[in-house]
């Protein structure tokens, strides 16, 4: 049994010691975030958006994020700019040939996701772990349309990813444990928690959150209190930093919606409708903090 172990442990620090270079996939809000906290840990990031204004946006997110914390003493200046250096913009997924591993942060689409890991597979080598940052899709039908379903798992990060400790795992189906083990290590890396979660619709934390965000919306639609009441509930009588409705804003209504009905079907339980009042919010295109509007206003 110690062989084993030892045996174990040898081929994970061969694993690590391999990682050196990090592919993310989407410049937007969560993809940018990844990128930050890989550059800040020492690791060269690629990070791959087809849209140019996403990427430039992206580099100038991750700049501001970098100078807010040299201002309050948590990193040197040095830093900071070695952690652009690692830091490399690309339009074409030809770029990654060389990565490591790689994190997909891109719409939460699961025909979009299927569509990338297939791509991927053919494009990195066959040791690459494949890892997504879906909120709720099912891994495994993410790992079938590659080659290396053993090599594929979840890796939630939470919003703001450079400041919230925490990383959801997810083990899919066919993942095996050295992954597992992998990027439980990575997380260590990244002075990050991790948590493994089933691969069931949500995982853990979106299966808790979205269902109490959607009954904040309903309570609403039903005039049991305003906005500002529901929230101001949740922050003071349940010690929540952030009212349930100000953090739909913040996620954004669309990406909300979207879990709810990624819940909705993977249960079949009525339970887990998406409310109407979200939906028709969605459809207006009032998604929250980041077209200016939600709950609240933001101009």
């Amino acid at each position: 049994m110690a062989l084993h172990s030892q045996s174990s442990e040898s081929k994970l620090s061969n694993i690590m010691s391999a990682i050196r270079s990090i592919g993310v996939v989407g410049a937007g809000t969560m993809g940018n975030g990844i990128a930050q906290v890989f550059a800040q840990a020492g690791f060269n990031v690629y990070l791959q958006d087809t849209v140019l204004d996403a990427l430039d946006r992206a580099r100038t997110t991750i700049d501001t994020s970098l100078g807010r914390l040299v201002s309050k003493n948590i990193l040197r200046q040095d830093e900071r700019d070695a952690t652009l250096e690692r830091l490399t913009t690309v339009r074409d997924l030809g770029a990654f040939s060389e990565v490591d591993y790689i994190v997909e942060a891109i719409i939460e689409d699961t025909d979009a996701k299927k569509t990338l890991f297939t791509a991927l597979d053919s494009l990195v080598g066959s040791s690459v772990i494949l890892a997504s940052n879906t909120s709720s899709i099912s891994i495994s039908t993410l790992a079938a349309t590659t080659a290396r379903p053993d090599r594929v798992l979840g890796m939630h990060f939470m919003n703001p990813a450079p400041l919230m400790p925490l990383v959801e795992l997810v083990k899919g189906q066919h993942t095996s444990q050295e992954t597992m083990a992998a990027a439980v290590a990575l997380c260590d890396r990244l002075e990050k928690t991790a948590v493994e979660s089933a691969d069931r619709p949500g995982f853990i934390a979106n299966r808790i959150l979205m269902p109490m965000i959607n009954e904040a919306i309903y309570a609403l639609m039903d005039n049991v209190g305003t906005v500002e009441a529901i929230d101001t509930v949740m922050k003071l009588g349940m010690k929540h930093p952030m009212g349930p409705l100000a953090l739909a804003d913040l996620i954004g209504l669309d990406v909300c919606l979207d879990i709810m009905q990624v819940l909705h079907d993977g249960f079949a339980d009525d339970k887990y409708q998406p409310c109407p009042l979200l939906k028709k919010m969605v459809k207006a295109g009032t998604l929250g903090r980041k077209t200016g509007a939600g709950f609240y206003n933001y101009s």
